[in-house]
């Protein structure tokens, strides 16, 4: 029994840090949520589920290394690595349409990359600018996305009354 305590205990130097951990996990998990919630209600592929993942996946990643007293040069390479690694998830939500000449994808790649880097700023600790970019994002997600709506709208609408007008 007491190898099992030790395993589950490891990389806690004591209670105030293990309290430490339990609280930046569950704000990754929270400020994920937040972010993925808002995609999920904009009916978008990368939703709930996907960005609380992300964010609680590179919080993890980065107090296991913590943990593990890794070096600054260390926990940076990890860092660079979960970049890596969320851009590439990235590139693959991203679609080009041939027909429409559109691309597709371009901001569900960009949330995601965003709730990476809110969970490393919780797995570092920096809870303050965790919860400042989260808000952040949800403000350009929601708010910009409505006025981007609407502009596009009214371009639309002034090429329509403009093809109108052209063609007898």
């Amino acid at each position: 029994m007491d190898i099992l305590w030790q395993e589950l205990t490891t990389g806690f130097s004591d209670t105030r840090h293990l309290a430490q951990v339990v609280i930046r996990l569950l704000a990754a998990t929270v400020l994920g949520a937040l972010v993925g919630f808002e995609r999920q209600r904009a009916g978008k592929p990368a939703g709930l589920r996907t960005h609380t993942l992300v964010c609680l996946g590179t919080t993890v990643f980065i107090l296991a290394c913590s943990s593990a007293y890794m070096t600054l040069e260390a926990l940076s390479r990890v860092i660079q690595g979960i970049v890596t690694g969320i851009g590439f998830i990235g590139a693959g939500s991203i679609l080009k349409l041939s027909q429409e000449r559109d691309i597709r994808g371009l901001t569900t790649a960009a949330g995601v990359w965003m709730t990476s880097a809110i969970g490393v700023s919780v797995g570092l600790g920096s809870l303050g600018i965790a919860v400042l970019s989260t808000v952040l994002a949800l403000i350009i997600l929601r708010v910009v996305g409505v006025i981007e709506a609407r502009a596009e709208h009214r371009l639309a609408k002034r090429k329509d009354n403009h093809d109108s007008n052209t063609n007898p």
